[in-house]
């Protein structure tokens, strides 16, 4: 599959009066053409920097970064800034410009690159049917829930016709409805036009919904990588398995029975009474601190934490039982706390 991002070794660091921040450390990462790449982590972990630099609006310390194998660090100003115009950003808040309507939003990056205004418009027109607000191309932004504004922000994203979309943190000022409508169109704008499409979020559900593959970046370092359903099944490293079973690093209170196991269920297994088929076979009780069932590409994958019992015989005997009917079962350090 051809790579259109390859990032190789970025490091990038703040220097300010009195201290220094280390804001990436060695990522190395290759997103593929057409794919949808999710890059997550917690609120400081350096995702939205590196973002940054991908198209140079940060320019890394150390390191490369390359879109369809050209090393953006080689070109001039002008070629760069060309290159920028086929790497578009949305963001949090939207970013439109208040004092214009919709349709003058959508118009306004085809201006900067010389495009007349006729043919301006009518991209504009095309593209406000391709995110369903063709009846408020006259209105304003402030006349405009949040996610309207966000389809207006993709609007004028796509308007020069990327091969690349940089969304930071694009759907966390959104309800979850809302963000399931915009993840829906990012899916559908990528499907019908192969546009490549990388999420920044700290949110692991926007990533399951429509990543095929995920980065976790933490304290600056790449944790892990891989495609979504196997990171979601065996999460290797410490902060992606903070990410799946506890994202928000809550620790819970002190109760009895200290071994927890969490078992990810298949497409294959999500629908089976296998916990109480268990309790019956084991003829002891569990505690579920936590269960969910996502739908990862289009299938159905589910989890849950579980308690187990203090007698370590039934213990092992419910670990056993589990294993046999092929699921994933991990054991968890400190999860009661």
């Amino acid at each position: 599959m051809e790579t259109m991002i390859q990032i190789k070794d970025v490091t990038k660091t703040f220097v300010g009066k009195d201290n220094k921040v280390e804001a990436l450390k060695g990522i190395s990462l290759d997103v593929h053409k057409g794919e949808i790449y999710g890059i997550i982590g917690m609120s400081g972990a350096g995702k939205s920097t590196l973002v940054r630099c991908l198209n140079f609006l940060e320019r890394p310390t150390s390191g490369t970064v390359l879109i369809e194998g050209r090393d953006l660090s080689e070109m001039k100003n002008d070629e760069l800034r060309k290159t920028r115009t086929q790497i578009a950003m949305i963001f949090q808040h939207f970013n439109l410009l208040m004092q214009r309507t919709v349709i003058d939003n959508i118009c306004f990056p085809m201006e900067i690159i010389k495009k007349s205004k006729k043919e301006a418009q009518e991209r504009a027109k095309e593209l406000l049917e391709i995110v369903g607000l063709s009846e408020k191309a006259e209105s304003y932004p402030a006349q405009l829930s949040g996610g309207q504004k966000q389809r207006v922000a993709i609007a004028r994203a796509l308007a020069t016709n990327p091969k690349i979309l940089l969304c930071d943190e694009a759907t966390s000022a959104l309800d979850p409805t809302t963000t399931k409508a915009i993840l829906a169109l990012l899916k559908e704008i990528n499907e019908k036009y192969g546009i490549t499409i990388v999420i920044i979020t700290h949110e692991m559900s926007v990533v399951q919904e429509i990543c095929s593959h995920v980065a976790i970046i933490d304290d600056g370092v790449l944790a892990e990588t891989g495609r979504v359903e196997e990171v979601f099944q065996k999460p290797k490293s410490k902060a992606a398995k903070k990410l799946m079973i506890q994202g928000d690093g809550e620790v819970y209170e002190e109760m009895q029975g200290k071994r927890c196991i969490r078992i990810v269920f298949s497409s294959n297994s999500s629908y089976e009474p296998v916990i109480a088929n268990m309790i019956l076979t084991c003829k002891a009780p569990v505690n579920i601190l936590l269960a969910d069932t996502r739908d990862i590409g289009g299938v159905a994958h589910g989890q849950m934490i579980l308690q187990l019992p203090e007698d370590g015989d039934a213990a092992e005997k419910m670990i056993q039982y589990l294993k046999n009917r092929k699921l994933e079962v991990e054991e968890l350090d400190n999860y009661v706390g």
